[in-house]
């Protein structure tokens, strides 16, 4: 592949990003949203998030794309504290810490 399709592909992409974003900032950003599409925005951080990390935790490249136990379990401490305590802070910190933990006690 040349030069110039990769320069259309970038700049094709940033301007469509660029689009995206201007529609609801500067087309849509000074008068109020209706409350059905204030309604499902709210779960948009709880759709992407489990999208994002998912494919770490069952197909990490860490571990060459083959699920292991510490990820898993990681995760479902995670998701635990994420329940319990309602703060995605302490979820990602307790799943962070867990991975570390288990990641020294199974490597040595």
């Amino acid at each position: 592949m040349t030069d110039t399709p990769v320069w259309l592909i970038i700049a094709s992409l940033g301007a469509l990003t660029y689009l995206t974003r201007f529609v609801f900032l500067g087309l849509v950003g000074d008068r109020p949203l209706p409350p059905w599409l204030l309604r499902h925005l709210r779960y948009t951080g709880v759709a992407i998030l489990p999208g994002l990390v998912a494919p770490l935790v069952v197909w990490p490249a860490a571990a060459g794309g083959e699920t292991d136990l510490p990820r898993l379990v990681a995760a479902a401490v995670a998701l635990g504290v994420g329940a319990w305590r309602k703060d995605v802070i302490q979820a990602v910190i307790a799943g962070g810490l867990t991975l570390g933990l288990l990641g020294w006690l199974v490597n040595g």
